[in-house]
């Protein structure tokens, strides 16, 4: 034990020089060089101890008495550098107080009684209580710290620091006679390493993994070392490779549950908010992977990052069905904007095509040349300005949504190893967002093929009995002709064949929907047929209650769809409009053509509700909007819309909507809603324009955009 210790010293004084010199490598501010100076004075300290255990010299006493005084001087001022104060104080008490009590220590350590207990009391006592004032101090600074990152960092190095002190503090005990492992020497340079690490990164970075790894790899090593020393104590210099084999198994049995236990203990115990997020992250993950309805998986990201403890502020946003901005479908802490419109923030947007995710705070606190119009367009979220935003992203279509995290409490709120962590959330949203189109899709699917199995036996079972009923009716109104006297009868009759007409028009609307059919699609011209549909809706207006107005775009591309599916799409939106405003109000019906800003795919056969639009050419497309000033629609109602049979009318089948959405989309299109309640609503027909582009010339006997037809029955 006795020649162990001093080349153990010496070896940490190589080390303790190795990284004063890769410090400064790394830097040339002040902080670098007290580090250097605090770095170079402990591996001087570490040498002259060896050397003093060599050769037993007074002089290496006297010099390793002279670096036990400064020590606890250079330590103060590396600490207050490392963590230095919101409002700086010119005078820190406590580097006054070291220096003026360091005067007489020093005096003492070179006098020729500094082998007296007294002077070594002295001594031993000045450089710990030193030593356990600056950690103290450091701990007081970083809790008062707006970072969470800064932290974090300066509770590790207190406890590292604090165990290297304890252990070099049994180190002295050598000079009482007790001769014990240079353990302090060892976690000194471990608190050296981690300290470097702190002075050359400007935050906490990967300072979690490492300082991670280094404390399992140093208990680890710790336990492989007692279990060795064990073995090697009880056994003899005979059996000695007997006991090194029989350590050695013993420790490769342990050595991945100890692993597992020691680096979980150490994370929980110093990082214990990185740990509560690792575990709320991994559960949220969990929970998700469940998941396939949109609403539950808003339900359940939101229960999860409140339950995380991290987040006061949190929003998702998802993309429009036409790609020109994101809505927010859940949120909680601050009041987020209900709406991102996708122009206002296209550099963010930019910026998250490249990467996975932003840390608006730490690009405002350090922008560069090319974050100003990244600025910018946070400068217009509100609340989320500072926030984390992550990309949900599809692999097919790219950015389907954003998610925005914050922690309103703390500054530094997320550090890169956290924000991956939440990375990883985002991604499980764009598997769940698009595991949730497929299962509607599955599910139109199912109703489409139960209802064609319907549809087959509702042709036997219900229209050739209706065929039967309606030609008997028929037959007693012939017969009723001629017995005037009779006028009861009649009017039974008349009823018996309206209900049956009537049934017989449901029928009839089940099947078009149940076995959709394009029809004769040619180039249409939109405005013709908007005129004439108009024209034939208000022919049957007798209430003067109504206005129709017209504003028509000229002139309008062509789109390829069969005339009398678009007449019977535009006829049934009118009606609704009508029948929500309860034939008192104004109908406007429009016409407009435009190009998609990010490309434009026509919908699938997917669920009630189109699917985005793809980011590939530009596409021209024409619209032609109902917009009423009804009572609006309610959210709830709004989400299912274009499900067959959903009716808020008594007497409503609720296939119009349906039938209509197939027929648009049969064509290339989609019909879009937008509605609030109180505001009104307006229905809009998107249709790809026609491949030979054929536009509708503007006639001369029309009248310009904006003007209305005559109220009542005249268009």
């Amino acid at each position: 034990m006795q020649d162990l210790r001093p080349k153990t010293i010496l070896f940490c004084a190589v080390l303790a020089f190795a990284i004063a010199f890769s410090v400064l490598l790394r830097g040339r501010r002040a902080v670098h060089w007290l580090f250097a100076a605090f770095a170079a004075d402990i591996a001087l300290w570490y040498a002259s101890q060896s050397l003093t255990g060599f050769f037993r010299a007074d002089l290496w006493e006297r010099v390793t008495g002279l670096l036990t005084v400064l020590l606890p001087q250079l330590a103060i001022h590396l600490f207050q550098s490392v963590v230095p104060l919101e409002v700086p104080n010119p005078r820190p008490r406590l580097a006054g107080f070291a220096l003026v009590v360091g005067v007489p220590v020093l005096a003492v350590s070179v006098s020729p009684y500094h082998n007296s207990p007294y002077a070594l009391g002295a001594v031993y006592t000045y450089i710990f209580g030193l030593l356990a004032v600056a950690l103290i101090t450091l701990a007081q600074r970083g809790r008062r710290s707006p970072s969470r990152a800064v932290r974090d960092r300066v509770r590790f190095l207190v406890v590292v620091g604090a165990a290297a002190t304890t252990f070099s503090l049994a180190d002295f005990l050598s000079y009482l006679g007790v001769r014990l492992p240079p353990i302090g020497a060892v976690l000194a340079i471990v608190f050296l390493f981690v300290l470097a690490e702190s002075v050359t990164r400007p935050r906490l970075a990967d300072i979690y993994e490492l300082a991670g790894r280094l404390l399992v790899s140093t208990a680890l090593a710790f336990c492989l070392a007692a279990i060795f020393y064990f073995f090697m104590v009880i056994g003899g210099f005979d059996t000695m490779y007997l006991n090194a084999v029989l350590a050695a198994i013993v420790f490769l049995v342990l050595f991945e549950p100890l692993q597992t236990e020691v680096e979980r203990r150490i994370h929980q115990f110093f990082f214990r908010e990185r740990y509560d997020l690792e575990t709320s992250v991994a559960e949220l993950r969990r929970r998700l992977a469940h998941v396939l309805e949109l609403d539950e998986m808003i339900s359940t990201l939101v229960e999860g990052l409140e339950r995380s403890r991290r987040v006061t502020t949190a929003a998702l946003y998802l993309l429009d069905q036409d790609g020109d901005g994101f809505d927010l479908v859940g949120a909680i802490g601050a009041a987020v904007p209900k709406r991102i419109e996708a122009l206002g923030v296209r550099p963010l947007l930019d910026r998250l095509d490249r990467q996975p995710s932003l840390s608006l705070e730490e690009i405002a606190r350090e922008p560069g040349r090319s974050d100003a119009p990244v600025l910018a367009a946070a400068a217009g979220i509100g609340a989320l300005q500072s926030a984390v935003v992550l990309a949900v992203r599809i692999e097919a279509e790219g950015n389907v949504g954003l998610l925005f995290v914050a922690d309103d409490r703390v500054r530094d709120a997320f550090i890169p190893e956290e924000i991956a962590l939440l990375e990883t959330v985002a991604a499980q949203i764009g598997v769940v967002v698009a595991n949730s189109r497929l299962y509607s899709r599955m599910k139109e699917r199912d109703r489409l093929a139960a209802l064609g199995s319907m549809a087959a036996g509702l042709a036997h079972e219900v229209k050739n009995p209706l065929g039967a009923i309606k030609g008997a009716a028929q037959l007693l109104e012939e017969v009723g002709a001629s017995a005037p006297d009779e006028p009861a009868a009649r009017e039974f009759v008349g009823i018996i064949l309206e209900e049956v007409n009537r049934l017989d028009r449901v029928v009839g609307s089940f099947l078009d929907y149940a076995r959709p059919h394009a029809g004769n699609p040619i180039p249409l011209d939109l405005n013709a047929a908007v005129r004439r549909t108009v024209q034939i809706l208000s022919s049957q207006i007798t209430d003067g209650s109504i206005d129709v107005q017209l504003e028509l775009s000229e002139p309008l591309p062509r789109t390829r769809i069969d005339p009398e599916k678009f007449r019977q799409v535009l006829m049934n939106l009118m009606q609704n409009a009508i029948q929500a405003m309860d034939g008192q109000g104004k109908i406007t019906v429009s016409t407009s053509a435009r190009r998609s800003a990010r490309g434009w795919s026509p919908p699938g056969d997917g669920g009630p509700l189109p699917s985005r639009r793809s980011l590939t050419d530009d596409t021209e497309l024409v619209e032609v909007s109902v917009s009423d000033t009804g009572p609006g629609i309610s959210p709830k109602v709004l989400r299912n819309l274009f499900i067959p049979f959903f009716t808020t009318r008594t007497q409503g089948t609720g296939l119009g909507l349906a039938i209509s959405q197939s027929i648009v989309r049969s064509a290339g299109g989609t019909i879009e809603v937008q509605s609030q309640p109180g505001a009104g609503t307006t229905f809009t027909i998107v249709l790809p324009c026609a491949g030979d582009s054929i536009v509708t010339p503007a006639p001369e006997d029309v009248k310009p955009s904006g003007t209305a037809p005559p109220r009542g029955p005249h268009p």
